[in-house]
């Protein structure tokens, strides 16, 4: 073989070697696209959506969803920090799930009647941050209930007049056994 020969030969295999190469590349770039959205979606699994707002009186509510919306099925770990008027402040409180709904949680009366920055936070694995303004209010009792006025039926007054005799009747069955019950004992002496 001559030397112009071989390197028609190398020539031949570089190129393919360079061919292969090049088409190898996007399948590694393809490759390469596809676990970077596979990661997306899981890091967005890591996060936490919360939705912090007052409890009508003196308490915070929390929903926590995962960031793309769906329902958190876990039980996470939330604290809550919170301002108050005159710089108040309340916290580390950290929440237990309630059993309104998965995800809810509850802070009950831990805030005095005023406005409150509040703030909840999820560490890591699931890590979720949301902040909100709350206005805190004193609890209500429920209205008194309206007095009720007793009357007597005036039009059916004889239809409540029945167990007087059904009293008597009862009487009169129990003495007639009594009497049936001595005079039997009589009879077998």
């Amino acid at each position: 073989m001559s030397v112009t020969g071989i390197r028609k030969a190398l020539a031949a295999v570089f190129v393919g070697l360079a061919l292969t190469l090049s088409a190898a590349a996007p399948a590694a770039q393809a490759a390469q696209a596809a676990q970077a959205a596979q990661a997306a979606p899981a890091a967005q699994a890591d996060k936490l959506k919360l939705t912090v707002a007052g409890d009508g009186a003196q308490g915070v509510t929390i929903q926590a969803t995962y960031a793309d919306g769906r329902r958190l099925e876990q039980v996470v770990r939330l604290v809550l920090t919170a301002t108050g008027p005159d710089g108040q402040r309340v916290g580390p409180v950290q929440l237990e799930p309630q059993p309104e709904g998965q995800g809810f949680y509850s802070s009950g009366p831990v805030l005095s009647t005023g406005t409150w920055k509040v703030s909840v936070n999820s560490p890591a694995p699931l890590a979720g941050k949301a902040t909100a303004t709350v206005q805190a209010k004193a609890a209500q009792s429920p209205p008194a209930p309206a007095p009720v006025a007793v009357t007597t039926p005036t039009d059916d007054a004889g239809s409540a007049a029945w167990w007087p005799f059904a009293a008597a009747g009862l009487v009169l069955v129990a003495a007639a056994m009594g009497v049936a019950m001595l005079f039997g004992r009589r009879r077998t002496t």
